[in-house]
């Protein structure tokens, strides 16, 4: 037996293999995700189905997230940092819409491809895509549900409506706001705006940040203004959360409707429990698995995704009312996101 030559063959085919590597691992697209926090339920789900479509189709997902909502500079930092690591394709909910633009596009200037998650950028445009919730239908729903509540259980009392909102001007905030007054039945901006349209029968608004402590003050505050709200829209689920443990508190928990947007399971359970009348359920796994296909498909063949995509929305109520399509919460508990 020649040692030499097996030797030399051995060196050979691992220097083969190393090089066969390595060109797999650069024809491997580079896929980022950048969440608003890493800590609410509905990120988590999103990062979870990011990161099936990564390995069940051979991609690698590098993740982050702001420290919360609103963090502006952490996303900026997480943007450099992928491209650095060779991304050409950026999923992103931005903390702060307008704010994120300029780092959009100077990312965009280096041939990366950004489609938004959940919240468009402002503009909508400074992003390739949009794959997310039709917020202003979502808003709709619950609008058109919480109007049929009023009549069916109300007797002819007049409503006096609380909106526990995100913060100003906020595309998300704005649609399902303007979109709950238009589903009742009141005048408001289209989806386009993001100013939080006002009516006489909304007796009082408040930003709730989206978090259910701050939800339970903004609710706090408005029993002050007006003790006798009883129809209270919320932006999330938390948020309605915290509106309830106000109610409570006060023991004026009873005769009154709360809306509200998610769909995790822990609103599903509040939904059940009677604590939200009904909620307009979204689908983040669905945008996050959308989305690295579509990562794929610019790092193989150099398409790009363009425009908005709507990724489905659906009212859940255990008390459906005549009218208004539902679903119920076994529906619900079968597509929530978090821990059921």
């Amino acid at each position: 037996m020649n040692t030499k030559l097996s030797l030399s063959s051995f060196s050979l085919a691992v220097v083969a293999l190393a090089l066969s590597t390595a060109a797999a691992a650069a024809d491997q697209p580079v896929i980022g995700l950048i969440t608003k926090t890493d800590t609410n339920p509905f990120f988590v789900k999103m990062k979870e189905g990011a990161q099936a479509a990564a390995a069940a189709k051979g991609a690698k997902l590098l993740s982050a997230a702001g420290k919360a909502d609103g963090d502006n500079a952490g996303q900026v930092t997480a943007i450099e940092n992928m491209m650095a690591a060779g991304a050409k394709t950026i999923l992103i909910t931005p903390s702060d819409s307008k704010a994120i633009v300029p780092a959009i596009k100077k990312a965009q200037a280096q041939g990366v491809m950004f489609i938004a998650l959940d919240s468009p950028a402002d503009p909508a445009e400074a992003t390739d895509a949009l794959f997310a919730t039709d917020n202003y239908k979502a808003g709709q729903l619950i609008g058109q549900y919480a109007k049929a509540a009023v009549l069916a259980n109300f007797a002819g009392k007049p409503a006096k409506i609380a909106t526990l909102d995100l913060f100003p001007g906020h595309p998300v905030g704005a649609q399902r706001h303007n979109g709950f007054m238009s589903g009742y039945g009141m005048a408001a901006a289209d989806a386009k705006s993001n100013e939080l349209s006002k009516s006489a029968e909304i007796v009082c608004m408040a930003d709730s940040f989206g978090d259910q402590a701050k939800g339970q003050t903004a609710m706090e505050n408005c029993l002050q203004k007006n003790p006798d709200i009883n129809v209270i829209y919320t932006i999330n689920e938390p948020a309605a959360a915290g509106a309830f443990q106000a109610l409570k508190a006060a023991g004026k928990e009873k005769g009154v409707v709360i809306v509200s947007v998610d769909g995790g399971c822990a609103g599903i359970k509040n939904v059940k429990a009677g604590v939200i009348a009904a909620t307009s359920q979204q689908y983040p796994l669905k945008m996050a698995s959308m989305g690295v296909d579509a990562g794929i498909e610019y790092a193989k063949g150099g398409k790009k995704a363009k425009g908005y995509t709507d990724t489905g929305v659906t009212l859940i109520t255990d008390k459906p009312m005549k009218g208004v399509d539902s679903k119920d919460t076994k529906v619900g508990t079968d597509l929530c996101w978090g821990t059921k």
